[in-house]
């Protein structure tokens, strides 16, 4: 079965809930009941949906049982508002594509996928991997991130991609607002906005939706920015964005998770809390900015 996924709007990489446990690993258990009711927040902000068991969400730090939990409460938490697009990354494509029939089985609209992960894989490799995922049947939005995964899925290739029918996005996160135009030249496949401090520019330049990290924070605020971008209010869309661009250019670095995590804390919607290892916590310079850009955001929004 080949779907189609509306995608117009902000559909956030969610964080994940953890709380302390000594007998879970790193002595952090998944807080099921927090991450369901984040969920719940962010289908209540206006959200387009959640993409669950992206790197924000600490995929590679879950135990497969709950890497598929986590699937399942984002499902049962959404209750049909919206889509889930869930993280199938895999080192090889058999593990992908396992993850991409289990989120199937539990109810995902679709799935988010890197190229092989851990691994450079060339052109060749890259597609193979993709028409492998694509036989569990549900829509792909492809995810470059050339930063983490060290392959860079250049317009020509997102082109050979988009001739499978399952591949229906590209979330695209390079930083190059170029590419939108030339995505679009070669082949027609929604591009999405990968990445938070480029947003204004790809949406001008055409992108159709963003998959986004730092409305785990500000949700009402993105649903906002986002929805002036899709109706052609530039004018007001940058004002909104000026205030917002410094603490979302957190999401472009490698300590996003726990940034974003920070943020969230700060704005006191929803919980952020700590991270598990590999990530360790901000230093005390790290923390005190990104708590400064929090607080300038907030200051901002509340002087509107």
């Amino acid at each position: 079965m080949t779907g189609t996924m509306d995608l117009g709007g902000v559909i956030v990489a969610t964080t994940l809930a953890f709380r302390e446990d000594d007998s879970a690993p790193a002595g952090l258990a998944v807080d099921y009941d927090r991450f369901a009711e984040h969920v719940d927040f962010l289908m209540r902000s206006g959200c387009r949906g959640v993409g669950p068991n992206g790197s924000l969400g600490e995929y590679s730090s879950l135990t497969d049982e709950e890497r598929r939990r986590v699937i399942q409460v984002a499902v049962e938490a959404v209750d049909g508002r919206g889509i889930v697009v869930a993280g199938a990354h895999g080192v090889g494509s058999h593990q992908a594509r396992r993850w991409a029939e289990l989120a199937r089985e539990d109810g995902a609209d679709g799935v988010l996928l890197l190229p092989p992960t851990l691994y450079r894989a060339d052109e060749g490799e890259v597609i193979a991997h993709y028409e492998e995922v694509a036989k569990a049947g549900l829509p792909i939005m492809a995810y470059n991130n050339p930063f983490d995964t060290k392959v860079d899925l250049v317009p020509s290739l997102v082109a050979k991609l988009a001739e499978i029918p399952e591949v229906v996005a590209i979330k695209e996160f390079s930083g190059d607002v170029r590419r939108v135009y030339e995505i679009r030249e070669l082949c027609d496949i929604d591009v999405i906005a990968g990445a938070d401090d480029v947003l204004f520019e790809l949406m001008v330049n055409g992108a159709v939706g963003w998959f986004a990290g730092y409305p785990n924070a500000f949700p009402t605020e993105a649903v906002e920015l986002y929805d002036l971008c899709a109706r052609g209010d530039w004018h007001e869309a940058k004002a909104l964005y000026e205030q917002l661009v410094a603490v979302f250019r957190w999401d472009s670095r490698t300590e996003f998770v726990q940034a974003i995590k920070l943020s969230m804390d700060l704005c006191g919607n929803s919980y952020g809390g700590p991270t598990r290892p590999p990530r360790g916590p901000l230093s005390a310079e790290q923390r005190a900015q990104v708590t400064a850009d929090t607080e300038r955001a907030l200051a901002a929004l509340a002087a509107r």
